[in-house]
């Protein structure tokens, strides 16, 4: 399936990274640079995305195997993992967490509010 956007059109900044992580998540598995290069529209250098899968790596969000002389590139996380890592990162650098977070839940709509106290009512799974 092959990425579609109006012709002509710039990405905006972080477009393309974003495009191409969607591209992983829909993958059956890791993918290479031409795989990649093949499922995105337009006509992109094959340096462009290594280029874009190096820093999806180096950010940690892609992770990569060696096959042959070249890589094969998988998302680390599903999209829903990425968006809570991003979250707590955002927490992690703030001095006063638990204004962030009272302002956080105060400005949740009513529905997701009560899906947050649902969720945390419940015992925690993982680490």
């Amino acid at each position: 399936m092959r990425m579609q956007r109006d012709e002509g059109a710039r990405r905006a900044p972080g477009a393309l990274e974003a495009e191409v992580l969607a591209i992983l998540w829909e993958a059956d598995g890791p993918l290479a640079p031409a795989d990649v290069q093949e499922r995105l529209e337009g006509d992109l250098a094959y340096t462009t995305v290594v280029t874009i899968l190096s820093r999806l790596h180096d950010k940690g969000v892609a992770a990569r195997e060696k096959q042959g002389r070249s890589f094969r590139y998988h998302a680390v996380e599903d999209e829903p993992g990425l968006a809570a890592r991003r979250m707590s990162k955002v927490l992690d650098n703030e001095p006063d967490r638990r204004s962030v977070l009272a302002r956080f839940v105060s400005n949740l709509s009513t529905s997701d509010e009560r899906e947050l106290r649902k969720l945390l009512g419940k015992p925690r799974t993982g680490g």
